[in-house]
């Protein structure tokens, strides 16, 4: 199968869920950021709702009163295959992926068009690997998921930290994530629906290992050990079973630029031990009880899909990530910080994400890649003018 051209089509940008929580919130930022000329539009299975967002934007930009709207719906592989192959970029917010995500993956491979979600279940992005990947290196199209809080702080975070250590040497990092924000439904919903597979998780896990290339000479890590105490950040550090070492270990496999000997660790930095204890209990609950049926549905039930955190909540929301860092003699610390994490950098991690994938100067890559293998110091550069704090701490 030749590259698909698709300089042609339609759209440059789709964006489809665009009527969820972070759907809604990703398709404001798009619409006071999409640069001019932009040829985008909102799809989802609601025409009516559709219309009610349109009109919800067009309130603050009027232009938005013309903005296409497509109707597609993820049990309706067909319709997913029409808006694949009429854009350039599909972003995408509908989740949980294992149960919505496969027919878009699976249309954007084929039809070569670039793709962006914001997946943190390592369970599907496995599978999207070994069943979408070839697939997609064939037809030219990045599958680009991780895009929001799941990974992009700790993927471009690392990245940056990376680049400012000496060349060609074993490299050392720890993250450390400190946050107060709270979150929706939807993502109540993918963690638990994550949290219920284990057994699942863990086959996705060694199919993809048998399938992917190991760099060739290097050695990468992301090891998942005890708690620490980090001096330089004081705080405890509580391992954190996310999907976001597995992004950052997939950068660094996929770049020299993270030298022969790369590790990464990666935690919750809590200030009082007491805090760090009963946080990875209650984790250890959270996961027990999703793996019952009537507690998962219990559970689930507390948050709707499409219900969130207010306006004002989400306004005193903060994330910090320090990242601990040596290689080759130099120690320091770096910083990645900004707002509400789950969903006002979320939807600009995303949309900005889409928006360099369309317009920006990258790197040759096709096939499953990471944001930091995709789009590195483009999209780096982008989160830092949109707000986004990237920053050496300590040398």
């Amino acid at each position: 199968m030749p590259r698909q051209d698709t300089s042609g089509r339609a759209y440059d940008l789709v964006l489809y869920g665009a009527t969820g929580f972070t759907g809604a919130l990703t398709a404001a930022y798009l619409a006071a950021h999409v640069p001019k000329g932009c040829r985008w539009a909102l799809a989802g299975r609601s025409t009516a709702k559709l219309e009610q967002l349109r009109d919800r934007l067009a309130e603050s930009d009027p232009a938005c009163a013309d903005l296409p709207l497509l109707r597609a719906d993820s049990n309706d592989p067909g319709s997913l295959r029409d808006l694949a192959a009429g854009t350039r970029v599909l972003v995408t917010t509908v989740g949980p992926y294992l149960i919505h995500g496969e027919p878009l993956v699976a249309a954007c491979a084929a039809a070569g068009t670039d793709y962006v979600d914001l997946c943190g279940e390592s369970e599907f992005i496995d599978r999207m690997y070994v069943k979408h990947d070839a697939t997609a290196r064939t037809s030219g199209a990045r599958l680009v998921h991780a895009s929001g809080f799941d990974s992009v702080p700790y993927d471009l975070g690392v990245h940056y930290t990376v680049g400012l250590l000496p060349e060609g040497v074993p490299v050392r990092i720890d993250g450390f994530v400190r946050t107060n924000a709270t979150f929706s439904g939807g993502t109540l919903n993918s963690a638990l629906t994550a949290a219920s597979r284990p057994v699942a998780m863990a086959r996705a896990a060694r199919e993809r290992q048998r399938a992917e290339p190991r760099p060739a000479g290097r050695t990468v890590s992301a090891p998942f050990g005890p708690p620490i105490r980090s001096s330089e950040t004081r705080t405890w550090g509580v391992p954190l079973p996310t999907l976001d070492p597995q992004i950052v270990a997939r950068s660094a496999a996929a770049l020299d630029r993270y030298g022969p000997d790369f590790r990464y660790r990666h935690y919750a930095g809590v200030r009082r031990l007491p805090v760090a204890v009963g946080g990875a209990l209650g984790a250890g609950v959270l996961g027990a009880l999703a793996q019952v049926p009537p507690a998962r549905r219990w559970l689930s039930g507390r948050l709707e899909p499409g219900d969130g955190p207010s306006p004002e909540r989400r306004a005193r929301s903060w994330f910090k990530v320090r990242f601990v860092a040596s290689g080759g003699g130099t120690r320091l610390i770096t910083e990645v910080s900004g707002g509400d994490p789950g969903y006002e950098e979320t939807a600009k991690m995303l949309a900005e994400s889409a928006l360099s994938l369309a317009f920006d100067e990258l790197p040759e890559t096709a096939g499953q890649v990471t944001t930091a293998v995709a789009m590195g110091d483009a999209l780096t550069a982008r989160l830092q003018e949109a707000g986004i704090t990237f920053g050496v701490v300590q040398r």
